[in-house]
Order: C-alpha cells, then structure tokens, then sequence
C-alpha cells in the first residue's frame, strides 16, 4: 500500500537520509558541462551520466533504498517486482548482493538486451503482458500466492527517496542550475528529484523550475495533471517510460511540484539518442534521452536557462540502437533513397551511375522494379540508395538529375 503524499513520506531529510543509507553502493557519476549541446539548443547544458551505473540506470538507487528498509524476514522470503527493464535489473543486482531472492515480472515487449541483463545479475524473469501494467497486474497475482513482498518501481516513498538522491549529487556538481528537465514513466524519479530542487529554491530563495518529460505516445502524467483524457499505447523508442498509468503517489506529488509537463515525439526521441553517441560519445536508451529531446523541440522555451538533464538510462538493444543512427543519418542528408524513372534499355542505369560520380556521392544500394508500378511496359522504376556528405551535396545531386529529364522523388522517412 502506498502512503500519501500528505504525509511527508518523500521530503529532502528522507531523501538525505537515502544519500547516507545507500552510500557507496552505486556509483557517484558525473555531472558534467555539454559545450557542443549548449550551442545547439541556445542553453546552457550539464548532463548527469546515470547511463554509468552497473546497471546503465538510476534504478538502482530506489530499489536499494527499499531494500535496506524492509525488515529481514521479508527479504528472507524475496521480492517481487514489475518493470520494464531497469527497476528490474536494479532490484536484482542489490538484491542479489544482499542475497534477497528476486523475482522479476516483465513485458513480454521488453527488449532482449535488459532481459539478458536482469538475469545475469541475479534475477528470475518472468515474461508477462504486452505492456507494464499487465505485467504489473501478474506480479501482484504472484505476491499473494508466493508470499512475496513487492518493490514498487515509482509508487513508493523509499524508492521516490532513494532516487532523489540524483538531484543531490546534481546541485552539489552544478550548484548554478536553474532547470530540471526530468523524464516521467510512473513519477518516481522526477518526485524525488523536484522534492529536492524546491527545497533546495526554499533554502537559497531563488526559482529552480522543474519541468516532467512524457513520450507523447504515453502521455499519463501529462493527462493527469491537465485533465484531459488522452490514450496512451504504440511502439515507443522511450520504453522504459511508457507507462499507461502513472504512480497515486507520485501524481500527488508531480501536481504539488512540478512546474509543467511536455510531450516529445519519436523522431526527436531518435535525434537525442543519436546526438548523445554522436556529441558526448555515451549511448543512451530512448527514456535516457527524452530530456534532450524536449530541450530540442523547445529551444525558445529553455533558452538561456542553466538546465540539468539526467541520462538515467543506457540499456538500448544494440539493433535497435543501429536503426536509430541509420534513421538519423537519413534526416539529416547523409543517407538516402530517391527514386528514379528510367527507359527500360540497355546503358539507362550506367547513365544515372554516371551521374551520381559526378556529383562524389556514393551508391550503397540499387534495386529495380518493373512489374508493381503504373509506369508503360517500358518503363521502370530504380530506387539507389546512396551516401552523402552532406544535405546539400544531394540536394545537389537532385537539381542535375533533374535537370538531365529524370523524375527523381525522396523515399522518406516517418
């Protein structure tokens, strides 16, 4: 059963005191200054690399400090726990090295690479449900079979606690900003992180703003606290924060203290976690990457601030990350497909080769199409994928095509 938010179970002492508890049993990862990332947003960037944890996430943190508080006959019987990866992953790892047995609940959905992951630090995995709320509802029904206590992923004051303590670390590295622009899955991370931000405002009377990120495909919080009734489902690169239903803690506490809520789409999404490997060289998930995201889809909005962002993130399937780097080369000019018409007779490919030479941009890939198509007999349609420099070496490449009387059209992307 969760507590209220009214009853001052998440406060800046709990979340001291979670700081002392867990100590250095994860990791104190850096803060640091993006100058590349400030230029091209118009503000002023520092990143929390919480992507460096054992595990790649902030989870740990909440999942310890819960641990360390539960009295020792339950943790001789184990845990249980829902999640979509890296709660998972955290609660295992701790649990593990505490030697609590864990048993983990997880989306039938979740990527291989933090199934994988979970296992090898210790927990048992359970496949169940397409999405986190029935995996959720499964990992409730094996609480009350198999006699087991649940760690709530977000709904849970000693959790919230526990990963307030990233904002801790995070003023303490970065005493000058003045945002916090936090992703939101359930609400725990960004209840404990604005607890911390407006006591810290409180304390140095000056205005910390907190803003909460959501995936616009999982818009709960966002719905919540604006009253809408907004649906929530689809393929989110931000898995690890497509959550339907969001924490009746956290809710509380996100309306109490949270400034504001914006949504991102997945192509902004795809863009952050391209930048982050591109720019700071660290890879991070789709969820790690939504405060970036927001950054950049909201340059006006946050110009000029001091804005702490926190990578809480790493676990990506290292196939997916592939397709979102190829995608991203392909919207900003580097890759692309045009589709061309050509006479189906001898010499027309060899001359439209001709033409790619000369303008210096590279062929990766030809495929011809003669049949499905609503061209005459003698006609075809040839799609050349092809490499180059820049947008405006193709652009290039185009404008002389056309000009030699080919029709030539991009494939796009979503």
């Amino acid at each position: 059963m969760t507590e209220s938010a009214s009853d001052n179970a998440l406060t800046i002492d709990t979340i001291r005191a979670a700081a002392a508890r867990i100590g250095d049993a994860v990791v104190r990862t850096p803060t640091l200054f993006s100058r590349t990332l400030s230029q091209m947003t118009g503000a002023n960037i520092w990143l929390k690399f919480e992507n460096l944890q054992f595990t790649a996430a902030y989870k740990e943190r909440g999942a310890l400090n819960k641990l360390l508080q539960l009295d020792p006959a339950d943790l001789k019987r184990g845990v249980i726990t829902a999640s979509a990866g890296n709660h998972s992953q955290g609660l295992s790892y701790h649990g593990t090295r505490l030697g609590v047995p864990v048993t983990i609940v997880m989306p039938r959905t979740t990527p291989t690479v933090k199934v994988m992951q979970t296992e090898s630090v210790g927990g048992k995995v359970v496949l169940e449900g397409e999405n986190f709320d029935e995996a959720y509802a499964h990992a409730r029904k094996l609480e009350a079979e198999l006699g087991l206590t649940f760690v709530h992923p977000f709904d849970d004051p000693a959790v919230a606690s526990g990963q307030g303590t990233v904002a801790l670390e995070m003023f303490a590295d970065a005493p000058q900003i003045d945002t916090l622009v936090v992703p939101i899955g359930g609400g725990g991370l960004i209840s404990g992180m604005a607890t911390v931000a407006k006591a810290k405002a409180e304390e140095e009377d000056r205005r910390i703003e907190v803003i909460g990120v959501q995936a616009r495909l999982y818009p709960s919080m966002y719905a919540c606290t604006k009253g809408k009734d907004m649906p929530s489902g689809g393929d989110s690169l931000a898995e690890g924060i497509a959550v339907k239903e969001p924490g009746k803690f956290t809710r509380e506490v996100v309306a109490k203290l949270v400034d504001d809520i914006v949504l991102v789409d997945e192509p902004h999404l795809e863009t952050a976690v391209a930048l982050l490997l591109q720019i700071e060289k660290t890879v991070v998930e789709g969820a790690g990457a939504a405060g970036l995201a927001a950054v950049l889809a909201n340059k006006e909005r946050f110009a000029g601030r001091n804005i702490g962002l926190v990578l809480c993130g790493g676990n990506i399937d290292t196939r997916l990350l592939a397709n979102v780097l190829l995608r991203d080369l392909a919207r900003s000019g580097r890759l692309a497909r045009l589709r061309i018409t050509l006479q189906d007779r001898p010499g027309s490919l060899m001359k439209v080769m001709h033409e790619f030479a000369e303008a210096n941009v590279n062929i990766l890939e030809i495929s011809h199409q003669r049949i499905f198509t609503n061209l005459p007999a003698k006609g075809l349609v040839t799609d050349i994928e092809c490499e180059a420099r820049d947008s405006v070496q193709l652009e290039a490449l185009i404008t002389q095509l056309r000009a030699k009387g080919y029709s030539v059209s991009h494939v796009e992307l979503n």
